[in-house]
Formats: structure tokens, sequence, C-alpha cells
């Protein structure tokens, strides 16, 4: 089957500049990278993937878009242009350099072509109450740290022995591995990117030039923070390797359960208790806030499920300008343990309330309607 144009693979103008090329071409891998692709989509999809990577492998060079503009796909082929033909050696740095971006991948060039790497994230989780939360803290955390080994001074080899380059890649870090007329860079495997080999490691630090220690770090928590919540602390990740940029610390907000509130969003819940004289009755009670006390009236005749609404009683969160609400639920209580003078008072009462009929059970006669309704 004749290849297909690289152009058209792109999407691009034959007159499309290095930027257009690079731009199509990341929008394309995006879209088709099989990471993204499964199932029956997955063997079309690869099948572009690797057509736009050929495409902007060959276009993105200088030498070889001028080969493939005057001689087309023959001009690149290396298996039409002889022993000379350059192939695909540059497609692994192609390839890195738009996928480093795309996918995160932290990774460089140090001095003398070793590779660069950031430092893997940490995560840690921080346990708060309630109160902590709505009002914030300065906490201090310990956290694992790495320090410069003082018996080889951060070299990673036992002092008076030599560093050696390693033989494998020659110093660079990297090794190609060839497969036709594909060519695809890698770390690697004697020094792991590093360059170099100990042939006799700092027994101290194992040849890693670093020791891994504790270190205290002070954190602050600001006032309304949410559990699930998170922080960030540049920096205070794993160091990188071969000079690269440490990770970050992430701090994962968990709030411990409340003896008394529930919280939701920025707003509060509470289950408030009451006898069934003071439901009744009415009157004023006192329920319980983050900021102390504070007084409900209760109207004659509250019944169980009856929810008071505090306006601004809540918490105030991060992002928020005004503070939630404190919900209050009513529950009443049914008496228990009874003495047989107060069984004595409540059958008067009971009999009281028969006598006076409906009036006293908001929910008596529309009970009563439903069941007639449903066994009639």
């Amino acid at each position: 089957m004749a290849k297909r144009d690289f152009y058209e693979i792109l999407g691009v103008p034959k007159n499309a500049s290095d930027e257009e090329i690079k731009k199509s071409y990341r929008k394309m891998a995006m879209k088709f990278h099989p990471d993204r692709n499964q199932g029956e989509a997955s063997k079309e999809a690869e099948v572009k993937f690797k057509e736009a990577k050929e495409a902007y492998e060959m276009l993105s060079d200088p030498q070889k878009r001028a080969a493939y503009d005057q001689h087309g796909h023959a001009g690149v082929d290396p298996n039409m242009r002889g022993p000379g033909g350059e192939g695909f050696g540059g497609f692994a740095e192609a390839f890195g350099d738009i996928f480093g971006d795309m996918f995160g991948q932290q990774r460089g060039r140090a001095g003398g072509g070793r590779q660069v790497f950031r430092g893997g994230d940490l995560s840690y989780a921080m346990e708060m109450t309630l109160e902590e939360a709505a009002n914030g803290k300065d906490a201090q955390i310990r956290i694992p740290s790495h320090e410069t080994c003082e018996v080889c001074a951060g070299a990673g080899a036992k002092p008076g022995s030599q560093i050696k380059g390693c033989g494998t890649c020659g110093g660079a870090g990297v090794v190609q591995m060839r497969q036709g007329f594909f060519s695809v860079q890698q770390t690697c495997p004697t020094c792991k990117g590093v360059g170099k080999v100990i042939p006799d490691p700092c027994t101290a630090c194992s040849g890693q030039g670093k020791i891994k220690r504790q270190k205290t770090l002070e954190v602050k928590i600001p006032a309304g923070i949410d559990a699930g919540m998170r922080i960030r602390s540049a920096g205070n990740g794993e160091p990188g390797t071969n000079g690269g940029p440490p990770g970050d610390l992430y701090i994962e907000i968990r709030l411990k359960k409340h003896d008394i509130f529930e919280r939701d969003g920025d707003d509060l819940h509470c289950t408030v208790p009451i006898g069934m004289v003071a439901a009744a009755l009415g009157g004023e009670i006192d329920v319980p806030t983050l900021q102390g006390k504070a007084a409900i009236d209760l109207p004659e005749g509250t019944q169980s499920g009856k929810q008071f609404r505090l306006r601004g009683k809540g918490i105030k969160g991060v992002r928020a300008s005004y503070p939630g609400d404190l919900y209050c639920h009513i529950t009443v209580e049914t008496p228990v343990k009874l003495s047989e003078h107060q069984r004595k008072l409540l059958r008067e009462l009971d009999e009281s309330f028969k006598k006076g009929g409906s009036k006293h059970s908001p929910s008596g006669d529309s009970w009563t309607d439903r069941l007639k309704g449903f066994f009639s």
C-alpha cells in the first residue's frame, strides 16, 4: 500500500511553519495515543498514531523535510537511501520533546548528556478536628528528607576511590536501541542515566551520595479548609536525579468525627434532643455552635424532625465570602424507665387528650383516613 503524504497526515500545507507542524502533531498525538483509545477503536487509533509520529519526525527535521520535499518518501526511506541513510535516528528526541510536555514527563539533559529527572511527589495525611479546620492552625509535621552524605561529601564513592565513566553509554547516560529503521533512545541500564559508575561505593550512603533523614516542616493551615483538600508545599518532595528539581509535598486534610456537628460544605448540622413536655409547651432552649451557645425559640407543639436554621453560624470556607449556616434538627424523646406514679400521670394525661379529640393530634385524622382507605 502506498504511503500517505506526510503533510496530508498532519493536516498542514507544505509551506507550514515548524510551530504549525508541532501544534498539529501534538493535537493528533493526544487524540490517537493508545492510552486514550481502548476497545475496537484502539487498532485504528494505533495506526493513525504511528503515521502522525513518523510524519512529525520527518517534517520537524529541516534536513529530512528538505529531502522529503525534493524526493518524496524515497528521500527519507533508509531502505532507498543506501548505507549512508540517516534513518530514524532522531525519533527518540522528537518523541520525547512532545510527550514530555503532554504527559508530564519531567526529564531533560544535564551536563555531559546525562538525563535529568524531577523528584517524585510525596503525600502526607493530616488529621484535624472540626474546630481546627474552621479556625486554621500552624502545624508542624515530620517528613522524610535527604541530606548530603558527610562521609563521601555527596560523591557516592568511598573516600580515596575513583569514579569512572560508564562503559556502556560512554558517559551519556542513554543508549540507543535499533530495530529496522527505528531508533529508540532509553536510559542506560548500567548507570541508570547517571553516566558514571562507582566501583567502590561509600558504605555510609550505599553510593547514593545522600542519607535519608527526618525533617520538621512548618505548615500553615488556612481557616475554613475542608476534608479532601490538599495543600502543596513546593520543593519538599523527593530529590531529583542528576541535579533535577525536587518534587512537591501534598498535605491532604482529613477531619476527625465530631461529637456534635456534621459538616456539609460550609454548613453545619446537629441533632438537638428535647423532652416531650418542652416540645408540647415550647420555650427557649440553648443549642451549641462553634462560637459558643445560641438560643432558639421552640413554638408550642414542636414536632420531631422540625428544623431550625441559624444563619452565619456555620463555617467560612477557604474561598467563601460569608460563613455557612447551622441547621438544628429537633428530636422529641420519649420518656423511659418511668415510675408507677409517672405512668399513672401519663394515663390520666392520655385520657384528657382523648376527650379533647383530634385537636391535640395534628396528624391523627389524616393518618386514620389513610388507614381506612388502605384497608378498604
